[in-house]
């Protein structure tokens, strides 16, 4: 059992929630339905998938920069992730929530690392980037 997962922080925050792993990167731009929370593209595998109050585990961000103000809305929505764990740094994401934060005082930690395929359940990210099983 996956006791422990180390990760870089792009955006410094805690977050406990369920995972979701996307197994194809989402542009949140069409991708995602700010007002539900819900992945709308049509062509992506977790398509009807809810990220609100998820910790959301993907490769990356696709495209649009807009995809920036999906997630700042979501975030001030209450509609967006708890928290996000990406393969690869994502500025578009980072910026999405820098500017909630900013505008709407509201948050989700991003930071950058690698979780194994046999996680599942509730998951803590710590403020230093440590994530671990819920109690663990």
């Amino acid at each position: 059992m996956v006791k422990v997962v180390e990760t870089r922080v792009l955006v410094p925050g805690e977050a406990r929630g369920s995972l979701l792993r996307l197994t194809e990167p989402l542009s949140l731009w069409g991708g995602l339905d700010p007002k539900t929370g819900l992945v709308i593209d049509q062509g992506h595998p977790e398509v009807g998938e809810s990220l609100t109050g998820r910790i959301v585990v993907m490769p990356y961000g696709r495209g649009s920069s807009s995809s920036s103000s999906v997630l700042a809305e979501a975030l001030r929505l209450g509609t967006g992730p708890a928290g996000l764990v990406l393969n690869e740094p994502d500025s578009i994401l980072v910026i999405g929530v820098l500017v909630a934060r900013y505008l709407y005082e509201t948050t989700c930690p991003v930071v950058v690392g690698s979780v194994p395929d046999s996680a599942s359940g509730v998951w803590e990210l710590d403020a230093d980037g440590t994530m671990r099983p819920e109690g663990a």
